[in-house]
């Protein structure tokens, strides 16, 4: 009998890549995947310790599992990722249910652990934060009608801000050979991937840890000649890494999306400074002047945290100032979650949990605001989207995004999935863009 496993990831990209990575491995070994966790016969949970409410999600779902462990007695269990490598065999403890505990550096040992498990019906943690980032052999056709898909260059984190636990759950930085990586780029594209999405906690220090060539800049340039690859992009940037020869790409590279996703977490130099960032507020803009004049009409979409210890009301109100000074195309803003291990435990003035969500709510209306307006200057702009699919609320509309990252969905009786195709844009919305196919 075919085994089937189930993959429940919460969190980040980096955790989308990872459960992508395991399914392969997997299947490769003559398991099978099923969308049902009633059916498994094997279910993991890969986790985020990032924020506490995406923990306590996780961890919900763990404590679910008993009711199944009971029905299905051999039933496999195990707990991946950043949730994991915290929390490491305390979870056996607390969770008498569970098989396995697997830290995000040791994922590609799946396959070979399972076996273990089910051959010695022992319980296993694996939590090797030295481990070496390493290949596996593809599965070919497991990225079957995907149009767009995320590449894993480098992982762990090096910066230590004082309110991320990063560094502690994926360790130091360690960067992929540019060979393993291109060669990966070129079997995604075989299988019908457009566009590629480079992934890692702060990729513009790509290989700087090791003195190793090619540099991110560099490591773009030889991506960007692959044949039948339309578009590049890559996540997450750390602006004080950011380099002139990185923003320069974005005058002359054919694939490099007209986007920069670039992490501000605050527009205090006070705050910035007690999280250890590394840089000033003038930086920043500075450095968003700079990309917006090398690549005129580049989207710029940021994070930021309220409610940092000892961020006073001036501290916030130059955050909004720095909002309607920057006019972010998108924020992803947060409430301060404190997470174990980081240096901002003890930092002094803790912001109490109704003033954080003060702040929060009118920070978010204000950017609200601020992205309605821009979605809306683009209407009867002419923008090259890639068709990703039909879009989420049917009506025979199709949905993909524009070069700038803006979700726009359009109506289409054919199939266009994975195609480019002009479209003219009639309405802005908050969230995405309505639009027209443009004739020929």
């Amino acid at each position: 009998m075919t085994e089937l496993f189930y993959i429940k990831t919460f969190g980040c990209q980096m955790n989308k890549h990872d459960s992508d990575s395991m399914s392969q491995i997997l299947i490769n070994q003559g398991y099978r995947q099923t969308e049902s966790i009633k059916d498994a016969h094997i279910i993991l949970v890969n986790t985020c310790a990032v924020r506490e409410k995406a923990e306590e999600k996780a961890l919900s779902l763990i404590g679910r599992l008993s009711h199944l462990r009971t029905k299905k007695p051999n039933l496999i269990t195990g707990v991946i990722g950043c949730v994991a490598q915290e929390r490491g065999v305390n979870l056996l403890k607390h969770f008498p249910y569970l098989d396995l505990i697997l830290g995000p550096r040791n994922i590609y040992q799946i396959d070979k652990l399972l076996s273990q498990i089910k051959k010695e019906r022992e319980r296993i943690s694996s939590l090797d934060l030295a481990c070496e980032l390493t290949s596996f052999p593809k599965c070919n056709g497991y990225f079957k009608g995907r149009v767009t898909s995320f590449l894993k260059i480098m992982e762990g984190c090096d910066n230590f801000c004082t309110y991320c636990i990063v560094p502690f759950v994926r360790g130091r930085e360690t960067s992929l050979p540019a060979e393993k990586i291109i060669d990966e780029a070129k079997h995604l594209v075989s299988q019908g991937i457009k566009e590629i999405t480079l992934i890692g906690q702060n990729v513009n220090s790509y290989n700087v840890r090791d003195k190793a060539l090619p540099t991110f800049p560099g490591l773009l340039n030889e991506l960007d000649s692959i044949s039948g690859l339309e578009r590049l992009r890559f996540t997450t940037s750390h602006p004080k890494n950011l380099s002139d020869e990185l923003i320069d790409l974005f005058a002359g590279s054919k694939s490099l999306c007209a986007h920069m996703h670039l992490p501000v977490q605050s527009g205090s130099n006070n705050i910035l400074k007690l999280m250890s960032r590394g840089y000033t507020r003038d930086k920043y803009i500075d450095l968003i002047e700079r990309l917006r004049k090398t690549r005129p009409g580049i989207t710029i979409t940021s994070d930021m945290i309220v409610g940092f210890p000892g961020e006073t009301e001036k501290d916030f109100e130059d955050s909004l100032r720095l909002i309607d000074e920057i006019g972010f195309d998108n924020l992803f803003s947060f409430k301060y979650s404190e997470r174990p291990g980081i240096k901002a435990l003890e930092l002094p003035g803790k912001i109490g949990e109704n003033e954080k969500q003060r702040r929060l709510s009118i920070l978010q209306e204000r950017q609200r605001g601020i992205t309605l307006s821009k979605n809306r200057l683009l209407e009867g702009t002419i923008q090259e989207i890639l068709v990703e699919g039909p879009a989420k609320r049917g009506d025979n509309q199709l949905t993909g995004r524009t070069r700038g990252d803006k979700v726009v969905n359009f109506p289409s009786a054919n199939n266009l999935k994975g195609r480019l195709v002009m479209v003219r844009i009639v309405k802005g919305f908050q969230n995405s863009l309505l639009a027209e196919l443009v004739d020929g």
